[in-house]
């Protein structure tokens, strides 16, 4: 099985630290192929960046030469999705919808704790398309930029455990999602000091991609149907 999992911005750095945590969660059998964008933001804190990340990571993974089974979004809150889901048979998987789906399964309630709060909208307007802001706790925001998060792990850690623990206590979650794929590889760490399940998002849509594969069920083209054949000025782009 080869599994593309698409980082959303083009720092490298995060691209690697996305594939180490979903090679650590998948089958001995199955290839991750961690692909980054060719443009855009250095990282999606916002709806421009993310429409625009939108169309890199299309046509970054339109020009993927050999085959795949399946394709990760890694970025939460992202948009996106939809595209992919239309533009390729194979099952695509959101990291956002996979850690919600997830986290409903092991509690009544989750929340989640992102980067900055300027993303909380992206987040809540996801959750709000696949019909799971009911079982949304919170939405939080540890303030803290993407590429700050692995500059200073610990300082991160501190503060997304805060988030979590107010959470958990004052709102009532019965189970964390980490709100961001940079966040990837803290999900240990912040569970041991909240003393609730901690999703991550890249796990979850990784696990969810193998299992769907598995199945062999693939994106409904009734959902999704593959786009009209017509001229397309300048695509691909890279």
């Amino acid at each position: 099985m080869r599994i593309v999992v698409a980082n959303v911005n083009t720092t490298e750095a995060v691209t690697e630290a996305i594939r180490q945590q979903a090679v650590k969660v998948a089958s001995d059998t199955t290839e991750i192929v961690a692909v980054t964008p060719d443009f855009g933001a250095g990282s999606v804190e916002g709806n421009f960046e993310s429409y625009l990340a939108a169309v890199a990571v299309m046509d970054r993974v339109s020009r993927l030469e050999e085959p795949f089974d399946a394709v990760v979004l890694a970025g939460f809150g992202e948009h996106g999705k939809e595209g992919l889901a239309e533009l390729f048979d194979v099952p695509v998987v959101d990291i956002t919808e996979a850690a919600a789906h997830t986290a409903c399964l092991i509690g009544r309630r989750y929340a989640v704790v992102t980067s900055l709060r300027r993303t909380l909208g992206q987040i809540h307007d996801r959750l709000q398309l696949i019909g799971l802001t009911g079982r949304c706790a919170a939405l939080r925001a540890a303030e803290i930029p993407v590429l700050e998060l692995e500059a200073d792990e610990d300082r991160a850690a501190t503060r997304i455990v805060e988030e979590a623990r107010l959470a958990v206590e004052d709102d009532g979650a019965d189970v964390i999602l980490l709100g961001c794929a940079g966040m990837a590889g803290l999900a240990e760490r912040v569970e041991a000091e909240v003393g609730v399940p901690v999703v991550d998002g890249v796990a979850a849509a990784v696990s969810l991609a193998e299992a769907l594969v598995n199945q062999n069920l693939t994106t409904s083209k009734r959902a999704y149907p593959t786009p009209q054949p017509k001229p397309l000025k300048g695509w691909p782009l890279g």
